[in-house]
């Protein structure tokens, strides 16, 4: 083909999405990855810390088997044997995902692509020109001025979820998504963890409530963390790091996580080049992901929005669509759900309660324990459903923590971005004992007739 439709660098979530969905509208696509069809998600982020988190839940209901009348003993963590079922989870996967890629007749280039015309990518050599040009190179683990990694005492996520070992010791810079989630693996796994966290609270970007629920259940775990006082040093030593905040205090470890969040990844690739809008080396969209540059579009972690596997999919189906004519919707950030699968998760779509008032918004808040609900009983977990509502108006916000709340945002999607109401909730008949039941709980106490709950 001598010219393409769309010519994507990058094949990640955004880009791979972008590349599907534009084959199957009948576009001539190319799609050019450096390295594994998948991206960070599928090899070094999602999927694999995903897998770890689930052996950490297999290895807890071990330790806590004899509270449900089972007769079982934890040992101990085998790492070639969990490291194998991750990796086998990730291949399967790769292989579907390059099946997929094949099947629509895409053209894949692997190589390391760099942008040097408005309209033309070079790779291996050779030029690939576009009438449309869709960057998605993705992001990096980011690290502190003078915080080295070393990928052996001082690591980032890229490293962790291949680590051959339980550490008998973590600290881990940074309690957000990653961070948190890190902090639970190995707790189950049977390290001893210190999260320290720059910001008043850990996953900081939540509801103040979720917030504290997760940090309450942390402790009980036996997870620490040091809240509200930033890292000032670190010191590698042969038995570990040593960890020095600005407020003095030192913390040392057998390894240091450093999960301070991810930049994207832009530099040297001729963005500026060609004239392309950039700040802090975020590639700037309108809300149809186009960049200044006519012709050149820009998805997922490059661009400044979530960073979220399922934001950079829909972003590139959004473009694929809009470069086919079809004018599809932009995209409400708002109304993208998210999860930290930690033990326990907390997932949130939505306003928080703080964002509400901020934007103007006469504010009622509900909150439901999930002790009420014979589900989390029977698994027991602690949490609760918390809305966050316009009063006498639609639901805001749904903001969760518990075993397993992540299944639980397919319908907090919908009632959020439906623009529903508790009263139009509240009539939902919802199925005896699931914790999707605590959902429709949640608002039939918001719409004044509660039933397992308190008025």
């Amino acid at each position: 083909m001598s010219v393409f439709d769309l010519v994507i660098l990058g094949g990640g979530s955004g880009g791979y999405a972008c590349a599907l969905r534009s084959a199957q509208l009948g576009l001539n696509v190319a799609l050019i990855e450096a390295d594994k069809l998948g991206g960070t998600c599928l090899h070094r982020g999602c999927i694999p810390t995903k897998a770890l988190l689930h052996s950490g839940e297999i290895a807890d209901g071990a330790r806590d088997a004899a509270h449900f009348g089972v007769n079982a003993q934890f040992l101990s963590m085998d790492m070639p044997a969990v490291n194998s079922y991750k990796d086998g989870v990730i291949s399967k996967l790769h292989k579907g995902l390059q099946g997929l890629v094949k099947s629509r007749n895409i053209t894949y280039i692997e190589g390391h692509g760099k942008l040097v015309a408005k309209d033309t990518i070079e790779v291996n050599g050779q030029r690939i020109t576009g009438k449309n040009i869709i960057l998605a190179t993705g992001s990096y683990a980011r690290s502190l001025p003078g915080l080295e990694i070393d990928g052996v005492k001082v690591m980032t996520s890229d490293h962790a979820t291949k680590l051959d070992y339980v550490p008998k010791s973590v600290i881990v810079l940074g309690g957000g998504v990653i961070g948190s989630e890190f902090a639970s693996v190995w707790k189950s796994f049977g390290s001893d963890v210190t999260i320290i966290e720059g910001l008043p609270h850990l996953v900081p970007l939540e509801d103040e409530s979720s917030s504290k629920q997760l940090e309450r259940a942390f402790r009980k775990r036996g997870i620490n963390f040091e809240l509200g006082t930033r890292f000032k040093s670190h010191e590698v030593k042969a038995d570990g790091v040593t960890v020095t905040l600005e407020d003095g205090k030192t913390f040392t470890a057998e390894i240091l996580l450093v999960a301070v969040g991810r930049g994207p990844v832009s530099a040297n690739l001729g963005y500026e080049d060609q004239g392309i809008t950039m700040d802090r080396g975020y590639v700037l969209v309108d809300d149809k992901c186009r960049t200044n540059v006519p012709g050149i579009w820009a998805v997922g972690d490059l661009i400044p929005t979530l960073q979220l596997a399922h934001v950079g999919f829909a972003e590139g189906i959004l473009v694929a669509e809009e470069i086919a004519g079809l004018n599809p919707r932009a995209i409400n950030y708002d109304g993208i759900p998210r999860v930290t699968y930690s033990e326990p998760e907390v997932a949130s779509v939505g306003l928080t309660t703080a964002i509400a008032k901020e934007r103007g918004y006469d504010v009622v808040e509900l909150n439901y324990d999930l002790a009420g609900n014979g589900k989390a009983q029977i698994l027991r977990t602690a949490g609760s459903i918390k809305l966050v509502a316009q009063k006498d108006g639609p639901v805001l916000g749904i903001h969760m923590v518990g075993a397993r709340v992540g299944e639980l945002l397919a319908e907090a999607e919908l009632i959020f971005n439906w623009e529903a109401s508790a009263a139009d909730v509240a009539p939902l008949i919802h199925a005896h004992p699931t914790l999707s039941e605590a959902m429709g709980e949640a608002h039939m106490a918001l719409a004044g007739k509660p039933l397992h709950a308190h008025g």
